[in-house]
């Protein structure tokens, strides 16, 4: 049958069922239509509802993964997280980096007055403008945030310890109500916390600092976008530690020197593992291997690999200090002298005063007149290294080695769990 035929035929049976039947045809093809519309509607809505509730459940159920073992956060832990991920600031200023380019990370408590310091004499680094600086801080300080917030040299960013004790006032890792304190006996006083060697309790201001350069050092390495894959040398740097103009020049020849110079060196350093030292000087005409130093440090990511493997020596180690830590029980379980390699002359110089073990008396000011007297000669303002030079190693050093037993601080359970926490909590 045709088309044209088939039509005639409907137009027939429509003339013929009357009035009546032409209502209830209408009616039905209206609703059939009604219904057909709405079920497309509710399968739309379902299906994107659906899909939205099961991205939610995913972000959610990783966000919670990750933390699965950690003190809960309060908002201002969490928003400050939120910040980790910002893109650096002055992209607009400096838009690209020289591939071989050393990242800086600058991490810091809550000493503006040397913050001030440390940020001018970056700023006078021979090649700054070349480099990422990261600056982590421990904790949230505002007259801390605003100094690097004004910081127009080089591309920076900013990285804040979600969980430093200085973040949580009334729980771990901050001050618990039940914390036990000082010499306390948590059985008779029903208090919570694990003494350390000595029978000392936790003190949240004392461990924030081996906390911070741990969380820290897994974050930069393993955590943000911008150096997770970065496999040069990063160089670490404190808020006392002042910074020479020729620092960076001299830092990248010292990376290119130490392959040859000192394979088995594991590092480089701007300044000697003896804080109160300058170095040998200008008249020295060789390259030094010696026992890692604290100030102005730079290892690659293999050695960073190395570390992370040791992290639980390094968490349940009864010492405060990370790197009384590194150097008493880290480095000594690689199995070989840990050497690092430097110039003769320092091109980083540690000038604080006030930390924990020294106080702020009028004899012993922190920065006299709120400035320091660091000479900087002519030589400290261009690259001082030669790349003939031969390398002279520093054996039988004194300082912290293996068999030490640490100064204590560090008892807590709670510290110990947190800080494996921190090793692990970008490979899960």
């Amino acid at each position: 049958m045709s088309v044209l035929q088939t039509m005639a035929l409907n137009k027939k049976s429509a003339v013929k069922l009357g009035s009546f039947g032409r209502f209830i045809l209408v009616s039905g093809g209206l609703i059939t239509l009604i219904i057909w519309s709405l079920s497309l509607i509710r399968n739309d809505s379902e299906s994107i509802n659906t899909n939205g509730f099961a991205e939610d459940i995913h972000s959610v159920t990783l966000v919670e993964g990750r933390k699965t073992g950690f003190p809960v956060q309060n908002a201002l832990s969490r928003s400050l997280e939120e910040r980790n991920q910002l893109p650096p600031r002055n992209l607009d200023l400096f838009p690209s980096l020289p591939n071989d380019h050393v990242v800086i990370v600058l991490y810091v408590h809550n000493r503006p007055q040397y913050l001030k310091v440390v940020v001018d004499s970056l700023s006078r680094v021979d090649g700054i403008e070349e480099t990422l600086l990261i600056v982590s801080h421990d904790g949230f300080f505002e007259e801390m945030n605003k100094i690097v917030e004004g910081i127009r040299f080089c591309r920076v960013k900013q990285i804040f310890a979600p969980y430093s004790p200085h973040l949580f006032s009334g729980s771990f890792p901050g001050v618990s109500p039940r914390d036990c304190n000082e010499k306390d006996n948590a059985r008779e006083k029903k208090c919570v916390g694990n003494p350390d060697q000595f029978g000392n309790h936790r003190s949240p201001k004392i461990v924030s600092l081996k906390h911070h350069w741990w969380w820290m050092m897994n974050t930069v390495w393993d955590g943000l976008k911008e150096t997770k894959d970065h496999l040069g040398h990063i160089l670490f740097i404190e808020e006392d530690h002042f910074i020479f103009p020729n620092a960076y020049r001299n830092l990248q020849r010292l990376i290119k020197l130490k392959p040859e110079k000192c394979p088995s060196c594991y590092a480089v350093n701007l300044a000697p593992s003896d804080v109160k030292s300058r170095g040998e000087g200008v008249e020295v005409k060789m390259l030094i291997a010696e026992r890692m130093g604290n100030v102005g440090y730079s290892f690659n990511r293999t050695v960073w690999k190395k570390i992370l493997t040791k992290a639980e020596k390094f968490c349940f180690f009864d010492d405060y200090n990370w790197d009384i830590t590194m150097w008493s029980q880290v480095y000594p379980s690689f199995g070989s002298p840990v050497y690092t390699l430097r110039g003769p002359r320092s091109s980083a110089i540690h000038f604080g005063k006030c930390g924990l073990h020294q106080g702020q008396g009028k004899k012993d000011s922190c920065i006299d007149n709120g400035s320091v007297n660091i000479a900087v000669d002519s030589t400290d303002k261009v690259p001082n290294i030669d790349m003939h030079w031969n390398v002279h190693v520093y054996d039988h050093q004194a300082g912290y080695k293996a068999g030490f037993e640490g100064w204590g601080g560090w008892g807590d359970e709670r510290d110990h769990k947190l800080c494996l926490k921190f090793a692990s909590m970008y490979h899960e």
